[in-house]
């Protein structure tokens, strides 16, 4: 895992992980600029003697003009692989339908069940459970399972957002968004609505379980 992993979530999907490495491979070139500008403003401010080859030379005007450019392309050819795989829709195990309401979520599993889920947020009493973020319906999902997620909403404009998936999708009312993820290992991933749809916005989490493919199964048989 990256080391400089000091804003995210640990990651829990191979598109998570592709992002944190994009963000460390830039924060690395920034953070070399940053360095090396700054040395030369102030050497510039300290030293009081001129170099007569730096004031005008076309050597050094060639350099500074060529060595941004291939700074930008090594950021830019990682930077449009990733938007490429982010839209990439590839072949999918198992479909979910997502629908935001005001101010809740539901969900279904087209491929298995027509039953519709709703989940709510469970009231902040219970000290066992993450305040304002745990519901009493659990989105469950196989690891490892190429699973495509259907995302719209029934009144107004939603988000549905999983930090540790990588994942951010506007939820909009008459439009069916997708997107593909996989999860590498079993666990629980919180998420929230990240745009601001009304007046309890900000209580209408999410919880996604992700789980064995066995478990799955016969979790989808009960």
């Amino acid at each position: 895992m990256p080391t400089w992993n000091l804003i995210f979530q640990n990651s829990n999907s191979p598109l998570m992980e592709q992002l944190i490495f994009f963000h460390d491979h830039t924060m690395m070139i920034l953070t070399l600029i940053t360095i090396i500008v700054g040395y030369i403003m102030m050497n510039f401010m300290i030293n009081s003697f001129h170099n007569r080859y730096l004031l005008q030379g076309q050597e050094i005007e060639l350099i500074w003009t060529i060595l941004p450019a291939i700074i930008l392309l090594t950021i830019a050819f990682p930077s449009l692989r990733l938007l490429y795989l982010m839209d990439e829709i590839s072949n999918s195990h198992i479909t979910m339908k997502i629908t935001g309401h005001q101010w809740y979520w539901s969900f279904e599993y087209p491929d298995f069940k027509n039953e519709e889920l709703e989940a709510y947020m469970l009231p902040p009493n219970n000290i066992d459970q993450f305040r304002l973020l745990d519901v009493d319906n659990r989105m469950v999902i196989p690891i490892n399972t190429q699973t495509r997620l259907l995302i719209t909403s029934n009144d107004v404009i939603h988000a549905w957002t999983i930090p540790s998936l990588g994942i951010k999708v506007d939820a909009v009312p008459g439009r069916l968004n997708q997107l593909i993820t996989m999860i590498k290992r079993p666990g629980v991933a919180f998420g929230q609505c990240s745009e601001i749809c009304g007046a309890n916005h900000s209580f209408m989490p999410f919880s996604l379980e992700s789980i064995n493919l066995k478990y799955f199964m016969n979790w989808m048989k009960n």
